[in-house]
């Protein structure tokens, strides 16, 4: 593992490290907490990785971090991550940004850290923080968490307000957190979920909301009704494939009955083709509306546009990859186009409606499992050894719960399974996750 004191540089943003910190291990109260740098606090900057934002201390808190300070947690500095957060360029490289430099891996920094909460799932597992908040779109807190050996959950959307988070796309967007355990998940999560009157998705949220870690029960799987999703096990490694017959394996002595999901949505191959067409209409909407709050003295380019041009002007930014994801969000529609949202109703009834939510449906089944993804990839791009298999897509286009809990190791690389489910359905996905964590570590037997 890569040592703690190494890789601070690459992994922080910003942090204070000239306190000691206690924690007590129960609760959040005291509890050092890392947070993304796409995600605002009143007292250190949020640049998203870019130089253009370097100077961006718009002083606020958002309503994530300010729920956190308020349940006792200690806001301990800010994560590197993707820069804006992987949505410049298809060629990204995963946990690098021209304010923070490279994220290694934790276990091989030969090997990607995935993105883009790099950084927080990173500084979680070489043990920087117990707990770290992450953003996901797509992948953002679920593939980090899972070739980092951690645990990561991406929240319903608008059970987490995004206010004063730089956003990729209203739909898709939602804080999630990072940490050790799935009880640590759990506390996190407790303190930040909530409804925000300045973020229209979480009108639901207060009534959503529960004490996670309370319903967490160990004996969760017995009697429970499992759906495998075996229609995308192919495109996972077969050192993968083999550690999730083994993990269902270890359900079924726990109590669960674990169904065979052999059918995968009828649209499952055109969801990215139009999930791509709503991110880069949104981005365009949404980052503008954001750079418009920012203050003036401390962030020049106050548009998608005049960040193109001063990326282009700025060696460091251009200097391994370009822009030409900005470039398609400042060419898209409107949000009021039509084939904008033909796009995202599409999108959403396929992942949704006719994906998930079908699925454990016809299977009558409480929720869905798969590898999160397969072993993470060398950095290497000449060589063959790529990720594989990935079960993010679904639940993010939906804005459904996603829960990543380690499951083994693929050739000595951490990787996770996932626990999806419906709609506000996130206590679920967490207490199964629980017990598959706690039957996972003592090797299938449960007391």
């Amino acid at each position: 593992m890569t040592d703690a004191a190494a890789a601070k540089h690459s992994v922080l943003t910003w942090a204070d490290r000239n306190r000691t910190y206690r924690w007590d291990g129960e609760g959040i109260a005291g509890m050092p907490i890392l947070i993304k740098d796409n995600i605002e606090t009143r007292d250190m900057p949020t640049t998203a990785g870019s130089l253009a934002l370097s100077q961006n201390s718009p002083g606020r808190d958002s309503p994530l971090v300010a729920r956190l300070r308020t349940a006792g947690a200690v806001i301990l500095g800010k994560t590197n991550l993707s820069e804006w957060a992987n949505f410049r360029s298809s060629a990204s490289i995963p946990g690098w940004s021209a304010v923070g430099g490279q994220t290694e891996n934790a276990f091989d920094a030969a090997r990607t850290p995935c993105g883009s909460s790099a950084g927080s799932a990173v500084a979680v597992a070489i043990g920087l923080a117990p707990a770290a908040i992450g953003t996901e779109t797509d992948g953002s807190i679920t593939c980090p968490a899972s070739v980092n050996g951690v645990v990561g959950f991406k929240p319903t959307v608008g059970l987490v307000s995004r206010t004063h988070v730089i956003p990729i796309a209203a739909s898709q967007d939602t804080p999630g957190p990072i940490a050790r355990t799935v009880r640590e998940v759990s506390w996190v999560l407790t303190a930040i979920a909530g409804s925000d009157p300045r973020d229209p998705a979480t009108v639901e949220a207060d009534s959503r909301k529960r004490d996670y870690a309370a319903i967490l029960n160990r004996r969760a799987l017995h009697g429970a009704r499992i759906g495998a999703m075996r229609f995308s096990l192919s495109t996972y490694s077969a050192e993968t494939r083999a550690l999730f017959e083994l993990a269902v394996r270890r359900m079924r002595a726990a109590g669960a009955e674990i169904v065979d999901v052999t059918q995968g949505p009828a649209d499952h191959e055109k969801i990215g083709n139009w999930e791509f067409q709503v991110l880069v209409t949104e981005f365009k909407h949404g980052l503008n509306a954001y750079l418009a709050s920012t203050r003036p003295d401390q962030v020049k380019a106050r548009t998608l546009r005049q960040l193109i041009a001063f990326n282009a002007s700025q060696p460091r930014e251009m200097q391994f990859f370009g822009q030409e994801m900005f470039e398609r969000a400042q060419a898209a529609p409107d949000i009021d186009a039509p084939a904008y949202l033909k796009a995202r109703a599409r999108s959403r009834r396929a992942a949704g409606p006719d994906g998930i939510d079908r699925m454990m449906s016809r299977y009558r089944v409480i929720a869905l499992i798969a590898p999160t993804t397969s072993r993470a990839a060398t950095l290497d791009r000449n060589d063959n050894d790529r990720m594989q298999g990935s079960a993010s897509q679904l639940p993010a286009v939906a804005g459904y719960p996603h829960l990543t809990v380690p499951m083994g190791r693929d050739r000595g690389m951490p990787v996770g399974i996932s626990f999806i489910a419906g709609k506000w359905q996130d206590a679920r996905v967490l207490t199964l996750g629980y017990a598959f964590e706690y039957v996972n570590r003592s090797n299938g037997v449960v007391k």
